[in-house]
């Protein structure tokens, strides 16, 4: 029974498995297809990186993307780590409620809501102040960095609540400040947390179309909606190219990532 039972659930697993990776491997093999039809193997080619190389406006969305969801996962990391510490260690205290509901709003609130509100505020800030002048960059970046550090707090406050406290409570005893009791022994014991919270934001905001079309302008479009665009034309196998580079450039960096951690472990 016991046996039957194992392979049960190896047969879940990897139907699983077959499930999410199939689609991902098909992407990869036909970025290799000599073809320009997606329904058909004509032989292998590289004629699609290639043509990748030239195309300007698909290369330029990527690096915009990029850039933004690096400066995005940096800031949430940094903004939600605080957030999820005062959650695990200072609560309750007058007004938590608020500051939990205001904190997790954004995990609940459709992207479209989010978008509008973040756009009506940045056009009332530049109506009185006049800045930023239009939107980009930084508009996109400060939405993205909204919607990510509510995930990124959630990542980081179970980590810290699962902690000894002893260690923090020895240290402030010896009379350590609070702060460099923070940087010394929690930010380390975490570490593994910041790791994951901040691959997670990477990603969030490298895969986000809604709120990124409400917050771009002319000349700053990312790679979701120059993608999303094409999508009326077909999809060339250019995208095919790019995305498989895409998963090599973001498997290399969490396997990378995965060593390290499990170094710290040992």
């Amino acid at each position: 029974m016991k046996q039957e039972n194992i392979w049960l659930k190896w047969l879940f697993l990897g139907a699983g498995l077959l499930f999410l990776y199939i689609p991902i491997l098909s992407l990869i093999v036909f970025s290799f297809n000599e073809s320009a039809l997606a329904s058909s193997w004509s032989g292998f080619s590289l004629r699609w990186y290639q043509s990748l190389s030239q195309d300007r406006a698909l290369l330029s969305a990527a690096w915009l993307s990029l850039r933004i969801a690096f400066l995005t996962a940096t800031a949430a990391v940094i903004i939600g780590t605080w957030a999820g510490y005062v959650l695990a260690r200072k609560g309750p205290f007058k007004g938590f409620g608020l500051y939990i509901g205001m904190l997790n709003a954004p995990l609940v609130i459709p992207d479209v809501i989010l978008g509008i509100s973040l756009l009506l505020m940045i056009i009332e800030i530049r109506n009185m102040t006049g800045f930023p002048e239009s939107n980009g960059i930084f508009t996109i970046w400060l939405g993205h960095v909204t919607l990510c550090v509510a995930y990124v707090s959630v990542v980081i406050q179970s980590r810290v609540r699962e902690l000894d406290r002893s260690l923090e409570e020895a240290a402030l005893d010896l009379g350590a400040p609070p702060l460099r009791v923070f940087f010394t022994i929690t930010l380390p014991l975490i570490a593994p947390a910041l790791v994951s919270a901040w691959l997670l934001a990477f990603t969030l905001s490298l895969d986000d179309v809604v709120i990124a079309s409400f917050l771009n302008g002319p000349g700053y479009t990312t790679l979701p909606i120059e993608v999303f665009s094409r999508v009326r034309l077909g999809i060339k196998p250019e995208v095919n190219a790019l995305a498989t580079l895409m998963i090599l450039l973001v498997g290399t960096f969490v396997i990378v990532a995965n060593y390290f951690q499990g170094r710290a472990k040992q």
